[in-house]
């Protein structure tokens, strides 16, 4: 499969020059904020922590099996809004970098999720029609216990949407050409997230869900 889309001036490893080289990953901690949210969750967003990465997207788009789905929702069966592959605990990642960046998410967050990331999630949106619908990660343990989901975005931005599941104010952060947000707490539980659908013209994306094990 291959997809045109804007690459990013900015998105280049090492110093070099404009023309991007090799992936790099950033130190976790370098540049990340986090921002507490209500009830006992809290999301971390790091910009550009993976320097390179639109050469990452590309792979990607190229060397993923994806594949389309359809979900039964109320009386009918619809297609999911966008392309998808799973890789479980144990299987190989299609690519390098995500394999280093799961095991630099698990050293640094050791000490608040007591566990290591195992699982990634790849979601495929090819343009501002492909979408997620508000909801949280709670199949499994995450469903009554508090825990991560590790967001690497790679391509153009599209926005990540959360607002508490009692009601009240949403926030949105744009995520593209390798930034980072991460879930924390019990966000999965009290909070939803979303991408929602947009009549802007926006380019691909592919978002790479890290979880820990039993957690969807």
């Amino acid at each position: 499969m291959t997809v045109e889309f804007q690459a990013s001036l900015f998105d280049t490893a090492g110093s070099a020059g404009p023309t991007p080289s090799a992936p790099v990953l950033g130190d976790p901690a370098e540049g990340l904020r986090r921002h507490p949210l209500s009830r006992g969750a809290w999301v971390d967003v790091r910009p550009g922590w993976l320097a390179g990465s639109d050469e990452v997207f590309e792979a990607l788009v190229r060397e993923v099996p994806w594949h389309a789905e359809r979900r039964t929702m109320w009386d009918s069966v619809v297609d999911v809004p966008r392309l998808l592959k799973f890789y479980d605990a144990g299987e190989p990642l299609p690519h390098p970098v995500l394999s280093e960046a799961r095991d630099a998410l698990s050293a640094h967050y050791a000490p608040e999720l007591g566990e290591p990331f195992t699982t990634a999630g790849l979601c495929f949106y090819r343009d501002g029609r492909d979408s997620v619908a508000w909801h949280g990660d709670t199949i499994g343990r995450s469903r009554t216990e508090d825990t991560m989901v590790a967001i690497l975005s790679l391509g153009e931005a599209r926005r990540l949407s959360l607002r508490p599941r009692t009601g009240g104010a949403s926030l949105s952060f744009p995520l593209g050409h390798g930034d980072l947000l991460v879930m924390g707490g019990s966000c999965q539980r009290t909070w939803e997230h979303a991408v929602l659908k947009t009549a802007r013209p926006v380019g691909p994306r592919v978002s790479v869900q890290l979880r820990p094990h039993r957690v969807r």
